[in-house]
């Protein structure tokens, strides 16, 4: 393996990996938004993006941070959240997943992440991914070793058109082994009413994901994804909207 200084990216990554809120939290629920932030450093240009582009969906979850943060406030929960762009390392996909640094996301070519030689792709694990679920890692452990329940969701957006096709769906739970948790959560948003599915408009994978299989199925632990549709997270009203669904279901 060439040394980390031998990549252009080296000491680019100068912020931390994670923000973890509300640590010390007793209720058993740990949220995760593995695509909270764009955040890109300017040394890379976007990747080659356009500004358009670099603020778009491919870069981040929209309105995915400020509804983990509500739930967080609402339910005294902890809370990590990832501090740079998916665009950078994916924090919710293997790193043997072929898009753990896509060099393509939808319709958008991803110029700075084509061609980048095995340190690069070495440094942003050790500098982005490895930091963040080590920690993710950690806080299960500890309330593991002191027989507290534990539940990892993670929270995430969709975009409303994929490929040209609009989504009318509204909200989804994508689930592995958590099956009665998650029907719980699905049954419990169709009341509102609202047009939620279970594992649409995404299925979970140990091929393609992260965050369920790993720190929630292998566990035994309930682990979902909630995906809402991200037009629908666009200001601070429907943010607590979808709060408010979720907050006493989860």
């Amino acid at each position: 393996m060439r040394a980390a200084t031998e990549t252009t990216e080296f000491g680019l990554y100068t912020e931390p990996a994670y923000s973890l809120s509300r640590e010390a939290s007793g209720h058993p629920l740990i949220l995760v938004c593995e695509h909270a932030s764009r955040y890109i450093p300017t040394a890379l240009n976007d990747l080659g993006l356009s500004s358009e582009a670099a603020h778009e969906h491919i870069a981040w979850d929209i309105g995915a941070l400020a509804l983990a943060e509500s739930l967080s406030k609402a339910l005294g929960a902890t809370l990590l959240t990832a501090n740079y762009s998916r665009l950078l390392i994916d924090l919710n996909r293997p790193l043997q997943a072929p898009d753990s640094i896509p060099v393509k996301s939808e319709i958008y070519p991803i110029p700075g992440n084509q061609n980048l030689d095995e340190a690069t792709r070495e440094y942003r694990r050790q500098c982005l991914f490895t930091p963040f679920h080590t920690r993710l890692g950690e806080l299960i452990d500890a309330r593991v070793a002191e027989g507290r329940r534990v539940r990892v969701v993670g929270i995430h957006s969709f975009t409303p058109v994929y490929y040209g096709q609009p989504r009318a769906l509204e909200v989804g739970v994508l689930y592995g082994r958590a099956e009665n948790y998650a029907e719980r959560l699905i049954d419990g948003l169709a009341r509102h009413p609202l047009r939620v599915a279970g594992n649409q408009p995404y299925t979970i994978n140990p091929a393609g994901d992260m965050t369920v299989p790993v720190h929630g199925d292998a566990r035994g632990l309930d682990s979902v994804l909630i995906e809402v549709r991200n037009d629908l997270l666009r200001n601070r009203l429907a943010v607590q909207t979808w709060s408010d669904y979720l907050a006493p279901l989860l």
